[in-house]
């Protein structure tokens, strides 16, 4: 997979992507064992688990209208929030991609909280 960025798009941005092509290299969701996948922005987390053979998202989840924590509390929730969903549809065994971010701060919290849910990774 070939990137092409603008001028304008900033190294951190650049660099993150590209270890989300090596990471993904390696990191596929299927059917038995689904990806839990996170999204990391300013102010909110997203989680999605993706099954990867159908090109299907099977649940999402986000930290909006979570306003009362902020920062790796509200992330913890967020992760128990997905496998408690992902409990719901049967889902226990995953796979986690970071998404190009250091397993670190709200990502290492969300992955934490998604355990003490139940799911396994």
């Amino acid at each position: 997979m070939k990137l092409k960025f603008s001028k304008h798009t900033s190294d951190r941005k650049v660099n993150r992507l590209k270890k989300k092509i090596r990471i993904r290299k390696t990191v596929n969701g299927t059917a038995e064992r689904p990806r839990l996948c996170v999204f990391r922005s300013g102010k909110h987390m997203y989680a999605q688990i993706i099954n990867d053979v159908e090109g299907t998202t099977l649940v999402a989840v986000s930290s909006i209208g979570k306003d009362d924590k902020s920062g790796i509390e509200m992330a913890k929730l967020v992760g128990i929030e997905a496998a408690k969903a992902a409990t719901s549809k049967n889902i226990t065994n995953v796979v986690f991609d970071r998404n190009g971010y250091l397993y670190h701060g709200r990502v290492k919290s969300l992955a934490e909280g998604a355990r003490e849910g139940g799911l396994n990774f």
